[in-house]
C-alpha cells in the first residue's frame, strides 16, 4: 500500500458545538502523542473520510497539523448511530522504532485461477471465525493483511488456525495460535441450526457461525479527546461506508 496522507487543521471549537463542524462538512479529530497535551484538529469529510478508508487502523497515516508532522495510527473512530456519517476520530502517534499493537485483517489465500476453496467448490462451506488478528510491531513493519492457506480446506472438519497465518520478519502475533480463522462445515447443518433457532440460530448454535464483527470507537466528546481511551460507543458494522449524511 502507498502512504496516506492527510492534512490537518488546528481545531477552536470543543465539547457540544462541534456539531456546527459537521454541519459545515467537517469531522473533528485529536491526535494522542506519547503523553505530550493531545492536539485537536479537524479536516474535511471526504478527505478523513478516504484517510480511513485507505489506512484503516493498521496501515500509519502521515498527518500534518500545525505546523508538525505525525505518523499516526487511528486508534477509534464514531459513527452516527443513524446517518452512518463519520462523527470523530482518534490517532496516536507513533514513533519510528516504536512497537505498536493493531488488529490486522486476516485473507484467504487460493492458488492461481481458483476463486473459492476445494470445499466450496464440492458444495460445502467455509465459515470464517476470525476477520482480524492483533499483531505487535513497529509502524514501518505493519502489514496491510496476513493471509492462509484455502487450499488445505477440503472436507468437513478441515480448518486453518491462527498458526497457519504467514507473518512477515518483524511482526509478531498476539492473538493465540490455536484459534481457529475458518472451518469446513456441511450447509445441511447450518441450515438445521437454523431451522431449530426458528431461522435465527446464535453463532454457538450454528457449530460456531460468527455473528456480524462489532468493534468499540470513543464518544466525541472534549473530555474524551482530553486522555486516551474514553467512552466506548458501538461502531456501525460496515464502518460508514458511503455515509449519506455528514
Amino acid at each position: 500500500m502507498s502512504d496516506v496522507t492527510l492534512e490537518l487543521e488546528k481545531r477552536e471549537i470543543t465539547g457540544k458545538t462541534v456539531k456546527n463542524l459537521r454541519k459545515a462538512g467537517m469531522v473533528p479529530a485529536v491526535i494522542h502523542d506519547h503523553g505530550k497535551p493531545s492536539v485537536v484538529v479537524q479536516a474535511e469529510y471526504q478527505a478523513i473520510y478516504k484517510a480511513y478508508q485507505d489506512a484503516g487502523k493498521h496501515h500509519p497515516v502521515s498527518l500534518k497539523a500545525g505546523g508538525k508532522n505525525y505518523t499516526a495510527i487511528i486508534k477509534t473512530v464514531t459513527f452516527d448511530p443513524i446517518y452512518n456519517s463519520m462523527m470523530h476520530v482518534v490517532f496516536n502517534a507513533v514513533k519510528a522504532h516504536e512497537k505498536v499493537t493493531t488488529d490486522i485483517p486476516v485473507h484467504i489465500k487460493l492458488a492461481e485461477g481458483n476463486d473459492a476453496t476445494p470445499a466450496e467448490r464440492a458444495g460445502l462451506m467455509v465459515l470464517h471465525n476470525l476477520t482480524t488478528v492483533e499483531v505487535e510491531a513497529t509502524a514501518s513493519k505493519l502489514p496491510d493483511a496476513l493471509e492462509f492457506d484455502g487450499e488445505k480446506l477440503v472436507e468437513v472438519g478441515d480448518h486453518a488456525t491462527v498458526a497457519d497465518l504467514v507473518v512477515p520478519s518483524g511482526v509478531e502475533v498476539k492473538t493465540e495460535a490455536e484459534q481457529t480463522l475458518a472451518r469446513v462445515v456441511e450447509p445441511a447443518a447450518v441450515a438445521a441450526a437454523n431451522d431449530a433457532a426458528g431461522g435465527d440460530a446464535e453463532a454457538d448454535d450454528q457449530e460456531n457461525v460468527p455473528a456480524d464483527n462489532e468493534s468499540t470507537a470513543e464518544e466525541g466528546t472534549q473530555k474524551d479527546e482530553i486522555r486516551p481511551g474514553g467512552k466506548q460507543e458501538k461502531e456501525d458494522k460496515d464502518q460508514g461506508h458511503n455515509p449519506t449524511k455528514q
